[in-house]
This record gives structure tokens, C-alpha cells and sequence, in this order.
């Protein structure tokens, strides 16, 4: 069947803008907690930059862990629900465990928040504006970020251990677990430039480092000084040589220089179909940001619960 071209009225345009900035029941809105919880974003942003400030790894964290928690059910705050004798939580799948980090600064958070507004702010906004504004503060974009999100009652440590993409992915596998998401090509790229700030663990790249051969033989020289062939499993190294503090695109130009800690980072650039987006965000960093501040809003809206659906927790880490 053709698609057929016009027009909308004017007057449905606005009332679909509208409903994105103010929100109905069912959707995330810009404005959801203007009269319920107006102080909400700075607070957030207060909590993180502290956070930050006492420890500049941890903006990487709340990045990681906002994607970990979308990547499983959709953005609801499942990934942070604790175990307990008859509930299995997400945190010991994985690529969850001795990884994930940031779950006390999102506790800090939600504390205040109760403090200002009560039973009002859900544990996935929470974690979807904390990641925004770790972004932000080491230096990367800035971008409005819809809310009404409400958390999930329950997790799963199936779905964490098989839907979130791993260090050794290859590029039709890492295009293949982002579609089912909804995401594109070009979002998995652009998202993974994420990896511009952070670090990882010996265990997580030693295979690369030792065995690929599409990789910079100073650069797997320099890594292997601190990850031997066997043994230093948890020894860091930052995932970004250039500047691992900072959000930039450093990352690509990284790739470029076939300097991707991770073989799944090298599979961007490696003869593949990402390799002109890659060498274009090598050079030109707006673009990326522009491009990561869109695909991060996309992220942020892989099924949410929303309206009745779920609901809102008063300690992030476990079920009312």
C-alpha cells in the first residue's frame, strides 16, 4: 500500500506538541514534575556532580548504568532491585556483576528527592537524568530528557545475562542485539562512544590485547604491562588511552588508530559498515554530540512503564 503524503493541521500539530511537553497519562513529558517535584533536576545534578568530584570515574558508572537497566525490560530502574530469599535481581548477571557501579549516588539521590517531594519521582527517572548530567559534566552534551517513567516490580537475570552486548561482540552481533531494542546502526556507534570515559577490568580485554591482529602493537604493548596473560583479572585500565576523564570523541579517533580496548570497539572499524561513521566522528565532535544527545533520548525510551503501570518505589532497591 502507498503511503500517502500531506499535511497535519496546524491545530493537531500543536496538540501533538503538546502532549510531548506536558504530558498525558501513558507518556514521558518534559515538563512531568514541574508542579509535583520542581526542584527534581537540581537535585540530581547537585548529587552527581558531587559524586563526580569526589570520584571522576563515577560519571562512566552512571552512564553504564543507565544503559544496563534500558537494555533489560526497557528503562525501569530493574537493574537496581537487590536480591533478597525469594527474589533474584539483575546485579550478579554477568555483565552486571563486579562491573555496574553508581547504585549509592542513585541512594543519595533518591533520598533528597523523597525529602522534597514524597512518592512522587520514580527510581528510572532518576537514573535516566543522572546519566545526562554525568555526560555533561565531564564535558560532553546536554539534552532534555523526557520523564514519567516508573520502575519495575520485578527484574530478570536471564534477559541481563543475553540482551546486553559483550567485550567481544562482533559487529553483526552488536547491529543485531541494538535493532532488537529499537535502535539502529548508527545509534549502536554513536552510543558507543560512551566508552570515550571509563574504565575496565584485565579479564574483559586480555584476549584482545594478546590475540587480535587488528590492534596497535604499542598500544596492546602498553596494556599488557598491566593485564598479564594470566592472572591481575581486576587490574584497570581506562578504555579511552587519549583522555578517559573526559567526554569527547577521543574514542573514535582511538578506533581510527586501531587503539579499541575492547575487540567489540575495534569491530566499528574494522573494513565494516561503520567505518565512515566512525572516521567522521573522528573528526568532527559536534556531529557526535549532536548525534549521542539523540540516540541517548532514544535509549531513554526503550519501554518504559508508564500511567498505572509499575510503580514508585520509595528505596530504589527493593519493591514497595
Amino acid at each position: 500500500m502507498a503511503l500517502m503524503s500531506y499535511r497535519l493541521p496546524t491545530f493537531l500539530v500543536l496538540c501533538l506538541l503538546f502532549s510531548y511537553v506536558h504530558g498525558q497519562p501513558g507518556q514521558l513529558a518534559l515538563t512531568f514534575y514541574q508542579n509535583s517535584c520542581p526542584n527534581l533536576q537540581t537535585i540530581v545534578r547537585s548529587v552527581v556532580s558531587q559524586a563526580i568530584a569526589n570520584e571522576t570515574r563515577m560519571a562512566a558508572s552512571l552512564l553504564r548504568l543507565f544503559f544496563h537497566d534500558c537494555f533489560v525490560q526497557g528503562c525501569d530502574a530493574s537493574i537496581l532491585l537487590d536480591d533478597t530469599p525469594t527474589f533474584t535481581g539483575e546485579k550478579t548477571a554477568a555483565p552486571n556483576a563486579n562491573s555496574v557501579r553508581g547504585y549509592e549516588v542513585i541512594d543519595a539521590i533518591k533520598t533528597q528527592v523523597e525529602a522534597s517531594c514524597r512518592a512522587t519521582v520514580s527510581c528510572a527517572d532518576i537514573v535516566a537524568l543522572a546519566a545526562r548530567d554525568s555526560v555533561n559534566l565531564v564535558g560532553g552534551p546536554m539534552w532534555n530528557v523526557t520523564l514519567g517513567r516508573r520502575d519495575a516490580k520485578t527484574a530478570s537475570l536471564s534477559s541481563a545475562n543475553s540482551d546486553l552486548p559483550g567485550p567481544s561482540s562482533s559487529l553483526s552481533t552488536l547491529i543485531s542485539m541494538f535493532a532488537a531494542k529499537g535502535l539502529s546502526a548508527q545509534d549502536m556507534t554513536v552510543l558507543s562512544g560512551a566508552h570515550t570515559i571509563g574504565q575496565s577490568r584485565c579479564l574483559l580485554f586480555r584476549n584482545r590485547i594478546y590475540n587480535d591482529q587488528n590492534i596497535n602493537t604499542s598500544f596492546a604493548a602498553l596494556r599488557q604491562q598491566t593485564c598479564p596473560q594470566s592472572g591481575s583479572d581486576s587490574n584497570p585500565a581506562p578504555i579511552d588511552v587519549q583522555s578517559p576523564n573526559s567526554f569527547d570523541n577521543a574514542y573514535y579517533v582511538d578506533l581510527v588508530t586501531k587503539q579499541g580496548l575492547f575487540h567489540s570497539d575495534q569491530e566499528l572499524f574494522n573494513g565494516g559498515s561503520q567505518d565512515n561513521l566512525v572516521t567522521k566522528y573522528s573528526t568532527d565532535a559536534a556531529a557526535f554530540f549532536s548525534d549521542f544527545a539523540i540516540s541517548m533520548a532514544k535509549l531513554g525510551a526503550i519501554t518504559p512503564l508508564t500511567g498505572k503501570k509499575g510503580e514508585i518505589r520509595s528505596n530504589c532497591r527493593m519493591v514497595n
